[in-house]
């Protein structure tokens, strides 16, 4: 019996002082805060990335300022990466900040301001506005400038109130830095606190006075537009509204300025400054906060037009908001002032047409109309009853449907893609176009199988998936390509659709040769999202169901538009992707983006495994980012080596049918407050959301019931043979009694040792889906080579079926799976809490190589007391 007490003796403890209770603890919560930050900065980036690769499809307006304020965010939150995992990993990044500086100095020779942007006139008229000039009057103005100048559509007269005008107000009360005192330049501000600032903001404003030449040159337009009317009771009123830089482009700020309508002369200068002064409401402060976007960015353009004494007026889209196949003119009226459909206060007529050189009615749906919104005669607007006999008769008749569905067709060719535009007909029956925009299509996320979508569907297909998210919006048609491993990605046939578990950024490989990407999991601003709009593949992620109803072979059409897959090839499908416009692609400032864009976002990087996956091997911004990703997770999964000298900042789990001696470190949030101060908690007591994932599974009945497993003669005697011929070998991977979770509400790295058994489980899960992961590792056994390499096989066996990417050495097996949801992550959780006991004194029963399979089928259909095991 001298031989089995050797085997089962505890290892020697280090004779080294663990370090202080303080040291250790901060040393844990600064690289868990490093490792936050990382994963937060990698999305941020991710969303800017995205959008670059938006507006290089050349279809929506921008203009310099866009360029200067991505280029701001792009190194800001570069080097705030590098930063975090310098901290994480303890070591300084000289080659990454080297190549940080090498793209900031690029950026800055191709980036600058053109020279005069504060000597341009206050004052423009629509005649002479274009596109060229957004980063002075903004993006409304320049779409109606565009309308005006360009394409010839009768719009209302007007004027744009220039970023110059508003420079000028600033520096004439000398409030710029005053106001840039006042408001918290922390996202984590207080929404009352921010109420407070906006509300001195807003009295600095009415305190300030318009500059004299300012008053002047808007007073000067107003005439120019009153004309003769100006001394006569019929001067016109107009509306003012906003047209900040940077509102209606890559940040919508949607709702978060004002627009003042149907102003007097006596009221404009007055009502002017109070559409400058939105430019701090509460609202908009939160909104830039969240969004990054500093104070010194912003300046406020206005938009200075004649209203329209509408009869009716209303929207109309240039194509269906959702259904790609509906290529339709889509009109909603509704009498007096429009506001009153776009705020849903009435029920719009509707009216479909088609999208010919001369439009024909297809269909027309009257509501009943009871209230109208109009004009005051002393300015303003008021609500009043519609007559009885107009309440439910038709806004427009044929004809003018039909022209306005003319101007629809000649906007959308100026704009080179689907608009979104406000029309107005006044008493006279003139047709006035109001504004334009690019159309946003309904490709929004979708819970799967949405019984909402059953419109869209194309008649006499078969649906194989509903739902998702539309990482690229476009058609493709092929067969099914699954994809698993590096052999299928170098095996993927030309036209193929590949279907995977999970996007990577591997599949950068096969991008030129795929029709579309259907994965279960992913974001639209992971990796992989970016990649598949840089090389426009139809990509849709997050299914949840592709790679168990979809077959490889099947020949499918993916409508990544309506995010559905039909089986079969849908005629009425293939071919009918919208036109990719080219609107800003002749313009000098595109040229800049795409020359700027080639030093942020490519990615190069996109296989760890390789040798270029290093510092040196990083050539763009995009390539930084993933170096950086991919190991900080890495640093992470090695945090649990730090454990073992945690001294007394450690509190022990009591759990008698857990069979660990389990202490815990809390690095903020994962036990409940109670806690404080005790050195023994209970399962009930903790609050990290993965660790409870875990402990949930080890904690099943099934498992934690078990007896002593029977042990083969033969599986005995491999443990036994194994300790004699190799003692030191063995005492060396012989990891000690004592395992370690460090836990916080979302974060968790758990080490277990299990006699000669050793597991790490380094885990994240949040709300957001392209931070979540579970790294995975298990090691160890008593047994010989052959068998313990058997139950690893048997454990990367099970992993690989939950859709983990496994790698398997000797008797180690690593796994990973990451961007999935928070239920899938603690799913995967709770299995691996089973598989961990589950896997207890296996290897003595790993006795053939069948035992993998059998094993494996065991687990797989929680037959944990191994009745399926032959």
């Amino acid at each position: 019996m001298q031989f089995l007490r050797k085997i089962f003796k505890l290892p020697k403890k280090d004779s080294k002082l663990p370090p202080s209770v303080n040291a250790t603890s901060f040393l844990f919560k600064k690289k868990y805060s490093g490792f936050r930050q990382i994963l937060s900065t990698n999305s941020e980036l991710l969303k800017v990335i995205s959008d670059i690769e938006e507006k290089l499809r050349g279809d929506q307006m921008f203009g310099m300022t866009y360029l200067f304020e991505k280029k701001r965010q792009i190194l800001a939150l570069s080097e705030k990466m590098v930063d975090s995992f310098s901290d994480l990993s303890e070591k300084p990044q000289p080659i990454l900040k080297n190549k940080i500086s090498e793209i900031r100095e690029k950026l800055n020779g191709l980036i600058q301001f053109r020279k005069g942007l504060k000597d341009i006139e206050f004052v423009i008229p629509y005649e002479q506005t274009s596109k060229e000039m957004i980063d002075w009057i903004g993006g409304k103005n320049a779409n109606l400038g565009e309308l005006v100048s360009k394409a010839g559509l009768p719009a209302p007269g007007g004027f744009a109130i220039t970023t110059s005008a508003y420079e000028a107000f600033m520096d004439e009360n000398d409030i710029r830095n005053t106001i840039v005192k006042m408001i918290p330049d922390s996202e984590d501000i207080g929404y009352q606190e921010i109420i407070q600032a906006s509300n001195k903001v807003q009295r600095l404003f009415d305190e300030s006075r318009v500059p004299p030449k300012v008053s002047e040159a808007i007073f000067n337009a107003y005439k120019n537009l009153a004309g003769s009317r100006f001394d006569g009771p019929d001067a016109p009123k107009v509306a003012l509204r906003s047209s900040a830089i940077g509102e209606d482009s890559d940040l919508s700020f949607a709702g978060q300025y004002l627009s003042i309508l149907n102003v007097g002369p006596e009221s404009l200068i007055d009502s002017y400054k109070h559409v400058l002064s939105s430019l701090f409401s509460p609202r908009a402060i939160f909104y830039r906060l969240q969004k990054g976007v500093p104070i010194e960015a912003t300046a406020m353009a206005v938009a200075c037009m004649e209203m329209v004494r509408s009869k009716a007026s209303g929207v109309m889209y240039t194509h269906h908001p959702y259904n790609i196949l509906e290529n339709t003119i889509i009109i909603n009226a509704v009498w007096g002032l429009g506001k009153y459909a776009v705020d849903g206060i009435v029920t719009p007529d509707t009216y479909t047409l088609s999208k010919e050189t001369q439009p024909e009615l297809l269909g027309v749906r009257i509501h009943l109309k009871p209230i109208r919104l109009v004009h005051a005669q002393s300015g303003g607007v008021v609500e009043e009853a519609v007559e009885p006999h107009l309440q439910a008769r038709s806004c427009l008749t044929d004809d003018q449907a039909k022209a306005l569905a003319d101007f629809a067709v000649r906007i959308e060719r100026h704009f080179q893609r689907p608009q979104d535009i406000e029309w107005a007909i006044d008493d006279q029956n003139r047709i006035f176009i109001l504004q334009s925009r690019p159309l946003k299509f309904g490709v929004q996320p979708a819970t799967p199988f949405d019984e909402k979508e059953d419109d869209q569907e194309i008649q006499g297909y078969s649906i194989l998936l509903k739902g998702g998210e539309t990482a690229y919006p476009g058609v493709g048609s092929g067969p099914a390509v699954m994809v698993q491993n590096d052999e299928d990605l170098m095996n993927f046939p030309d036209d193929g659709i590949l279907i995977a578990k999970s996007p990577s950024p591997k599949f950068v490989a096969i991008m030129k040769k795929a029709r579309a990407i259907v994965t279960d999991s992913g974001s639209i601003t992971g990796h992989m999202a970016s990649l598949a709009r840089e090389f426009m593949v139809p990509a849709l992620l997050n299914t949840h169901h592709a790679t168990r109803i979809i077959r490889a072979g099947d020949i499918l059409t993916v409508d990544a538009y309506s995010r559905k897959v039909y089986a079969g090839r849908v005629s009425e499908l293939i071919g009918m992707q919208l036109t990719k416009g080219v609107f800003m692609m002749d313009s000098p400032v595109f040229h800049l983006l795409k020359k700027s864009a080639e030093m942020i976002v490519p990615l190069t990087l996109t296989d760890p495994k390789t040798p270029e996956f290093t510092p040196q091997g990083c050539r763009t911004i995009h390539d930084i980012m993933r170096f950086l990703h991919e190991n900080a997770y890495r640093e992470m999964f090695q945090i649990s080596d730090l454990a073992t000298d945690s001294g007394r900042i450690s509190v022990k789990l009591e759990e008698p049918n857990i069979p660990l001696d389990l202490y815990i470190i809390d690095l903020g949030g994962g036990l409940v407050p109670e806690t404080t101060g005790i050195r023994k908690v209970k399962v009930n007591q903790i609050s990290s959301i993965p660790f409870e994932a875990v402990l949930k599974g080890m904690l099943r009945e099934d498992l934690s019931s078990l007896e002593p497993r029977p042990v083969s003669l033969g599986g005995f005697l491999s443990v036994v043979t194994r300790q004699i011929l190799t003692p030191q070998n063995l005492e060396s991977e012989r990891f000690g009694d004592k395992s370690y979770a460090i836990i916080s509400d979302k974060y968790l790295n758990f080490s277990s040792r299990v006699g000669y058994h050793y597991s790490i489980i380094d885990a994240y899960c949040g709300e957001t889906e392209t931070n979540n992961y579970i790294n995975f590792e298990f090691k160890g056994g008593a047994a010989d080579d052959t068998r313990r390499n058997r139950r690893t096989r048997m454990i990367s066996s099970i992993l690989l079926h939950f859709g983990f990417s496994t790698e398997v050495v000797a008797d180690r097996v690593t796994a990973r799976i990451h961007k999935r949801s928070a239920l899938d992550i603690l799913e995967f959780l709770d299995q691996l809490g089973r598989l961990i006991l589950f896997t207890r004194q296996m290897d003595m029963l790993m006795h053939t190589d069948e035992s993998v399979s059998s094993m494996t089928d065991c687990f797989l259909h929680q037959d944990y007391c191994l009745k399926r095991h032959t």
